[in-house]
């Protein structure tokens, strides 16, 4: 069991990744089942459930909670959740992405959480590159790097979350000719890319047309039914890097569009690469 020091650690976006993450094998569970998963007590989880429900993530039950199925189409994660959702698998999806930099590239990062774990990844091998990136939290945490050169594009910062989107940012990034471009997707459904929002998808379309390459950057959890609006189809991305937890369905859609996959293994890490505490 956890430590009083690690729980508060886990709060509250740990904590409730914990518990979305268990109804998502589980399908429904008790409260007293979720506070054993958590180390946590029956109100503390209460509250959770509370917030999780507010936010569209789940329905209650008399006496616990199940995970709405499907979500809605326009179902934006919170960002501090959504970076613990399937974090070990996010990070060795980065890890392997960090391969595929070399010295004094260009690259357009988007602002999804596996990205930042490409991020964090190329960090450590301290290339100098030029990045281009519409996140807050990305350009905040590489500004420290003195290899890199950091161009944030403009525009607006959508409530709730750390990046920019619409204009000027838009334009100016059609402007540029990247060598990569390192993006997520909300959702694949078969060879489709969607996203929830309008914005963020207008924005992401102009960040796989400005590069010579594009790589997608999805965990396994992303295979579901499609989001709100189109993002492009698999035939604009030139290389998938997701995890073994894919399955064998959506594995062969993506291989008989001819694009080159990569599935990595999140049990590989250290220990200490599979959790943020």
């Amino acid at each position: 069991m956890d430590s009083p020091s690690r729980r508060v650690e886990m709060l509250p976006a740990k904590r409730r990744a914990l518990i979305l993450e268990h109804l998502r094998v589980s399908g429904a569970a008790s409260i007293q089942e979720l506070a054993d998963t958590i180390g946590g007590s029956q109100s503390t989880v209460r509250r959770d459930l509370e917030h999780l429900v507010e936010k569209g993530y789940l329905e209650r039950t008399h006496g616990g909670a199940h995970l709405l199925q499907p979500m809605r189409a326009t179902f934006e994660r919170e960002m501090t959740v959504n970076a613990e959702l399937q974090h070990a698998e996010k990070v060795a999806i980065g890890r392997e992405a960090a391969q595929r930099l070399s010295a004094r590239d260009s690259v357009i990062f988007d602002s999804s959480s596996t990205v930042m774990e490409v991020v964090r990844a190329a960090a450590e091998r301290d290339l100098p590159l030029t990045v281009v990136t519409n996140s807050l939290q990305i350009a905040d945490f590489a500004a420290d790097i003195k290899s890199w050169r950091i161009i944030l594009p403009g525009g607006t910062v959508r409530p709730g979350y750390r990046h920019l989107a619409g204009e000027p940012g838009e334009s100016f990034i059609r402007t540029l000719h990247a060598d990569l471009c390192m993006t997520g997707a909300s959702a694949v459904t078969g060879t489709l890319l969607t996203e929830t929002s309008l914005e963020v998808a207008s924005l992401k379309r102009a960040m796989i047309s400005s590069a010579r390459k594009t790589i997608l950057l999805v965990d396994s959890s992303k295979f579901t039914a499609p989001g709100f609006c189109t993002l492009s189809d698999i035939s604009e991305i030139d290389e998938v890097i997701t995890d073994e937890g894919i399955s064998q369905d959506a594995l062969s859609s993506l291989r008989s569009a001819e694009r080159k996959v990569t599935v990595v293994s999140a049990s590989s890490l250290p220990a200490s690469g599979r959790s943020k505490l």
